[in-house]
């Protein structure tokens, strides 16, 4: 093959590429809107999965980075292929764990978020998720426009598809304060959930790129042209904004479970720990910095400190890595 054909073929399957990704996301984008689809959230995921695979993939072909799996010899690749002989590309993880990757670190956490989500409802079905994790499916609509734009150019983005998806029915302050404890809410999901967000720093958690959410409030109107405007977008730094905001900061912060030093230390004998003290909890975060905020281990209310859930993790990790010396 010329170095010419070579060149016409690179850029032809990024093409193809580039065109079977912006298909698949648009067609995400359909289904999550069109009112007579009852399994919406399921086959959004799955479609911005392969949207975002593909899209990844013409990015590393552009860059002549190989993404097939091979095991290297002595002298030559060995590429892994299916039971059909094709070559086994990699799956979006894969994409994202690589050092190339061009996406942004709340883009990425946005991403295998859906891939863990998606995980979970190929094994068992799932029920009304839609509304709790609009957010985060929102987000990843947005990331896939601005990403395939400044990578490829504006001919690819979806822009005029994104539309502010309207719920034709009121809801009542009661129903929507108890949105998230309703039965259709699997348990296996809502553990999900709450695992994965107790690995967020604040900053990835609070991103538009990670969940972009929204507040709606009702609106009165002093002149009757005003009455047809049902979205009024307000600057960010405006009082407006920054009285929602604040108002919202405090209700997420009431949600994520905080743990006081001592409850860590009880659940660490609980587990199976007794010889884990205070002391020993002491000289672990002391010597990893972790009540440096910006590590996102826990947070200091008025003079006490909070551990998450995430610190917790690492204890138990630390523990079972030393536990001939805390049984």
């Amino acid at each position: 093959m010329t170095a010419r054909k070579r060149v016409r073929r690179v850029f032809s399957v990024k093409e193809e590429l580039l065109k079977k990704s912006r298909e698949a996301a648009l067609a995400a984008v359909q289904v999550f809107n069109n009112p007579n689809v009852t399994f919406k959230s399921e086959t959004y995921i799955v479609l911005m999965v392969i949207a975002w695979t593909y899209l990844l993939h013409a990015h590393y072909r552009q860059k002549k980075i190989d993404y097939r799996y091979f095991t290297q010899g002595s002298s030559r690749r060995k590429y892994d292929r299916t039971k059909n002989g094709a070559f086994k590309h990699w799956e979006l993880q894969r994409c994202l764990d690589d050092e190339k990757c061009p996406l942004g670190r709340e883009v990425v956490q946005n991403l295998k978020f859906l891939i863990g989500l998606r995980h979970e409802i190929e094994h068992q079905m799932t029920t009304r998720i839609d509304d709790l994790l609009s957010a985060r499916f929102q987000a990843c609509c947005i990331n896939y426009h601005n990403t395939i734009t400044s990578l490829f150019g504006e001919k690819f983005g979806i822009a005029k598809h994104l539309a502010v998806s309207l719920q034709f029915s009121s809801l009542s302050q009661e129903q929507v304060d108890t949105l998230e404890q309703q039965a259709g809410l699997p348990e296996h999901i809502k553990r999900y959930v709450k695992g994965f967000d107790s690995t967020l720093l604040p900053d990835e958690y609070a991103s538009p790129k990670f969940a972009y959410r929204v507040i709606f409030v009702p609106k009165t109107a002093n002149h009757p042209n005003q009455a047809d405007q049902v979205i009024t977008f307000v600057k960010a730094d405006s009082e407006i904004a920054k009285t929602a905001n604040a108002a919202y900061a405090v209700i997420h912060e009431t949600e994520r479970p905080k743990w006081l030093p001592s409850q860590i230390v009880s659940k660490l004998k609980a587990d199976g720990f007794p010889r884990f003290g205070m002391n020993h909890h002491t000289d672990l975060w002391k010597s990893l910095d972790t009540r440096n905020t910006s590590k996102g281990y826990g947070v200091q209310v008025a003079k006490t400190w909070y551990w998450y859930d995430n610190w917790l993790t690492e204890v138990r990790k630390h523990c079972n890595e030393n536990a001939e010396a805390y049984r």
